[in-house]
């Protein structure tokens, strides 16, 4: 993609915040990370697939990507396009024999995809140049991959009951409950 307005970036973190579910790209050799907003499912689905967990039955993209594949198709790229009022459009980009083919998405189903046919992720310059931010933190644990969200909000729910934080430990367990009827 010589001289693309498009930079390869790869997945640094996936975390909750006070704000919901956060997939954080970066570019290779930067400190800036873009911070992209998603769901709860799509936060699940990105880490499943990004630690590579397997279930007994499909979830979504999972079955997305069987579709695709069974229709001889696969994902070439995914590009982050732009982010218009505070919202991050994407495309899909798949291959189907010699075509091309673009799809219009939500970044979250986009990443998902990727993943799970191993497809570059990229992000427009002018998005990265407006809305990357500089996280400045040393990692103790750079190599650890993204954990499962629900498995960090189960994590969470130990450290606030073992510090008797009980509030937090409510509110831990009304998210962990909101997740799990969603299944």
């Amino acid at each position: 993609m010589k001289n693309s307005p498009f930079i390869k970036v790869k997945i640094d973190n996936i975390s909750l915040s006070n704000l919901g579910f956060i997939v954080f790209l970066k570019k290779d050799g930067d400190e800036n990370v873009l911070p992209i907003c998603i769901g709860a499912m799509e936060a699940h689905s990105i880490a499943a697939s990004y630690n590579n967990q397997k279930f007994p039955r499909p979830l979504s993209h999972d079955l997305f990507k069987n579709v695709l594949s069974v229709l001889n198709c696969k994902v070439n790229k995914i590009h982050v396009t732009e982010l218009v009022d505070g919202t991050f459009y994407a495309c899909i980009y798949l291959g189907h024999g010699k075509d091309e083919i673009e799809i219009d998405s939500r970044p979250s189903d986009a990443i998902a995809l990727a993943l799970r046919f191993g497809a570059p992720i990229y992000v427009h310059t002018d998005v990265l140049n407006s809305a990357s931010v500089n996280m400045n933190q040393k990692q103790d644990k750079v190599d650890e991959p993204p954990k499962d969200p629900v498995q960090r909000l189960n994590d969470d729910l130990k450290t606030a009951v073992t510090e008797e934080r009980y509030e937090d430990a409510a509110k831990i367990r009304d998210e962990l409950k909101l997740h799990s009827d969603k299944n």
